[in-house]
């Protein structure tokens, strides 16, 4: 049997295969044991979310948890717009549109469709600066690449010799005292 992958890791792995590790390893330690404050302020952006309390309008649906068998995933959405067919992935703030945003997104998408929720838009919203980018839907390269790193998640064993290291996101790590003491 395959092993189920969150929704919310594609991204990490994307970001470094070797950080899906170390986070699989503090998930029972509490967020402030390893959380930066962006993370921690991406949290309690999330609290509407996560409590239903975004909007009392019947037509959003709100944390919905979600599971694609097709893709071996299973996560939460944020918001989906029942009248809209609208699936919206909010971030704190965005800067960067990185592909495991995308891919998060394509996550979400596929496993509501299994779920029999007709999705025809997908948004990404800044929440600081208020920005909306919309997201193509998944087809021809973007699904392929999509189903590679699904693929290359599913298989993934952690053995560092054979990981490439890019300096400029060990810099940024959370996980750098762990996985690169040498920085």
């Amino acid at each position: 049997m395959e092993t189920l992958i969150q929704i919310s890791k594609i991204n990490d792995f994307l970001f470094c295969p070797r950080s899906l590790y170390f986070h699989s390893l503090y998930e029972n330690f509490s967020d402030t044991t390893y959380h930066t404050s962006a993370q921690t302020r991406g949290r309690l952006n999330h609290t509407t979310i996560d409590t239903g309390t975004y909007s009392s309008d019947v037509k959003f649906l709100q944390a919905l948890e979600v599971y694609s068998e097709k893709y071996g995933l299973i996560g939460k959405i944020d918001i989906y717009d029942k009248e809209k067919k609208m699936l919206i992935e909010r971030k704190s703030k965005i800067s960067f549109l990185h592909q495991g945003y995308f891919f998060q997104l394509y996550a979400q998408y596929f496993a509501l469709q299994e779920m029999g929720f007709p999705v025809e838009e997908l948004v990404l919203r800044s929440l600081e600066d208020n920005k909306r980018y919309t997201v193509p839907l998944p087809t021809g390269e973007s699904l392929r690449e999509f189903e590679e790193t699904i693929d290359a998640m599913q298989s993934f064993q952690m053995n560092h010799s054979s990981l490439e290291t890019n300096l400029k996101k060990c810099e940024h790590c959370i996980y750098q005292t762990l996985c690169r003491p040498d920085l």
